[in-house]
């Protein structure tokens, strides 16, 4: 395993005993359990679908799967604990019986989702909130001995967009992470990935000053996720809607791979399976 060091970055996740290997960067395919997530096609509605969409997914090449019942989407309607509950602990007791080989990963703020998941067979927490919407995640982490996704993002889903002021982007997301680390390694957490956040608390601008200089994360010697599959930063800019926003996401995956990303969190498997490919290809020596 390579040690957690400025020189070395930590490439391995613990997953339940077996090794998970990040060397090769991994996709990581969206499964939305909402009614309400910004991309329409992303939507699951029933058990069934989430089955039929996790085996098209790993049929792709994407090796982990990135579950939600609670749509982050800017000025999302908040959704209840049970609720949530209600929606997530069926579908991952479902997929960890059907694809036992796919790693799990559970995109949610609440403590009590994060166990109730992880005890339902998941793998993996993705915390949008850095632990700021629920004390009791990091110290429920640490518990469950599960990596854990750290994000960066101000405020809530419902007033995120009203937060996004900074005076040096890059210098304040260092920052956080920096802190929020030192607070996860206290507790016992051992493998942490960080996620920069991006159009979450962010202008576009914003976002796009992060991705210049996403390399920078590479002090912390820890692996690191970009999820900008078919945002706004993409479409808005382009003046397309999401459904058209698939090659500006590949452009921005392209972009981020060569920056030393890990992981795509994605929509779509497939082309980003690709641009890994491709990617790789030309650092080759």
């Amino acid at each position: 395993m390579a040690k957690d060091t400025f020189l070395n970055r930590k490439t391995t996740l613990n997953i339940k005993g077996r090794l998970f290997d990040l060397r090769t960067p991994q996709v990581m395919a969206i499964l939305n359990i909402t009614p309400d997530s910004f991309y329409s096609a992303s939507r699951t509605a029933s058990v069934e679908e989430a089955l039929q969409k996790t085996g098209d997914f790993l049929n792709a090449g994407a090796t982990m799967i990135d579950i939600g019942a609670y749509s982050s989407r800017p000025g999302a309607a908040d959704v209840s604990e049970q609720e949530e509950l209600d929606r997530i602990v069926p579908v991952v007791e479902a997929l960890v019986a059907r694809y036992p080989e796919a790693v799990l990963s559970i995109d949610t703020f609440r403590a009590a989702v994060a166990k109730a998941s992880v005890e339902a067979g998941a793998h993996i927490i993705n915390d949008i909130s850095g632990g700021t919407l629920d004390e009791r995640m990091f110290e429920t982490v640490a518990k469950l001995n599960v990596p854990y996704i750290l994000m960066h993002m101000k405020g809530t889903p419902q007033t995120m967009q009203y937060e996004a002021a900074y005076d040096d982007v890059v210098l304040e997301v260092v920052d956080y992470f920096a802190k929020k680390i030192a607070q996860l390694r206290a507790l016992g957490v051992k493998d942490i990935i960080l996620d920069p956040g991006f159009g979450f608390a962010k202008t576009r601008d914003h976002s796009y000053e992060l991705l210049n200089h996403l390399e920078d994360l590479k002090i912390f010697g820890l692996s690191y996720l970009v999820g900008f599959s078919r945002k706004s930063m993409i479409s808005k800019f382009l003046k397309v809607d999401p459904a058209d926003a698939l090659n500006g996401t590949t452009v921005l995956h392209t972009i981020a791979l060569q920056k030393g990303a890990s992981i795509l969190r994605v929509h779509d498997a497939t082309p980003a399976l690709e641009c890994i490919k491709l990617v790789e290809r030309t650092q080759r020596r």
